[in-house]
């Protein structure tokens, strides 16, 4: 855990979050500026800072991470009818919480990218 993480500091209940999952492993909590009508963010309980530094030792977890996705794109009546997982990795991939994350957009037409 990091001190100063935010996520961390949900994780741990020292900050408020709307948790709408969680397991030994991960947390997922809707995300307080939604860009989509479904928008969770998913998060490993322990403190990895960027999709670049996961090791071998987490491809399990990442794979449960997706796994809980799609359980989550159920739960929120989003499964069928689609829904993206995004991952911002570093500062010029978008991230802005070095939490390892993913996001879980669906609920409305989500449009391509470029």
């Amino acid at each position: 855990m990091s001190d100063e993480c935010i996520f961390c500091r949900i994780i741990n209940r020292e900050l408020p979050g709307d948790i709408v999952y969680e397991d030994d492993r991960v947390v997922a909590f809707r995300d307080i500026n939604p860009q989509a009508p479904v928008h969770l963010l998913i998060i490993p309980r322990r403190h990895i800072p960027t999709l670049a530094d996961v090791s071998d030792d987490d491809t399990e977890l990442l794979g449960h991470i997706l796994q809980v996705a799609n359980v989550l794109a159920g739960k929120f009546d989003v499964k069928k009818s689609g829904y993206r997982i995004v991952n911002n990795c570093g500062a010029d991939g978008g991230q802005v919480v070095f939490h390892l994350h993913f996001h879980l957009l669906g609920g409305a037409p989500l449009g391509r990218f470029a």
